[in-house]
């Protein structure tokens, strides 16, 4: 699970764009508090503060204290603005959790003891399919990440979603399929795909053009029977 991280806060005496650029001048980050049946809370939070808990690389996982005007609120971050020139953070949203809430988030995969896969040892390639799976977690026992051991397995075998022991307080967010998380395929089979794959959107491509080279000659067969019917 997710460490709890703490930030602190202040509330926005004013809203609007100028007080958001004034605020981003002295260093600080627009950011809204919002759900659990509460009306909205206006926050700003220190800039430098914030990147750091970016930097974790588990920020969007994590449960968030939000300390601000002496009480502490219990969020998840839902959204991160940036700049798109500088890539500085603009904005941030944070949803208000109750302790007994379920929320859905994306949980990066890690894949463990490659070196005990006798298809990978033979060449094979393991071709992720999804790097994040889309959970439905109780609150409090978000997990950091999901590791799934490929421990003997072959080319040809698949990863699906149901041979995943989830973490407690944890399950898919997607229930009517059995979908494919990562497939382990010889080297030649992935350059096939990824072939197909290229001249599927070179097709696609050629027919775009194609396309619009009919509309452009509809177009000019139009203007001319205007034309003819002009000089008429």
């Amino acid at each position: 699970m997710s460490d709890a991280l703490t930030l602190p806060a202040e509330a926005r005496e004013r809203a609007g764009k100028g007080a958001s650029r004034a605020l981003r001048r002295e260093g600080r980050v627009p950011a809204v508090i919002y759900g659990g049946k509460e009306e909205p809370t206006t926050i700003h939070v220190e800039e430098k503060a914030l990147m750091k808990q970016l930097m974790t690389g588990h920020f969007m996982n994590s449960i968030v204290m939000i300390d601000v005007d002496g009480k502490s609120v219990r969020t998840l971050p839902k959204d991160v603005a940036f700049h798109p020139v500088n890539d500085r953070p603009t904005h941030v949203d944070f949803l208000r959790l109750a302790k007994d809430a379920k929320i859905e988030v994306a949980i990066p995969v890690i894949f463990i003891n490659e070196e005990e896969s006798p298809g990978l040892k033979k060449g094979g390639v393991l071709n992720v399919v999804r790097h994040e799976l889309d959970l439905v977690c109780d609150a409090d026992k978000i997990p950091s990440e999901i590791t799934i051991d490929v421990t003997g397995k072959e080319v040809g075998d698949s990863i699906h979603i149901s041979e995943l022991e989830l973490p407690e307080g944890s399950e898919s967010a997607i229930t009517d399929r059995d979908f494919t998380i990562a497939t382990l395929v010889a080297p030649s089979a992935l350059k096939k795909a990824e072939d197909e794959t290229e001249a599927e959107d070179e097709e696609l491509e050629e027919g775009e053009e194609g396309a619009e080279g009919e509309t452009e000659g509809a177009e000019s067969e139009a203007e001319g029977a205007e034309g003819e019917q002009s000089d008429g």
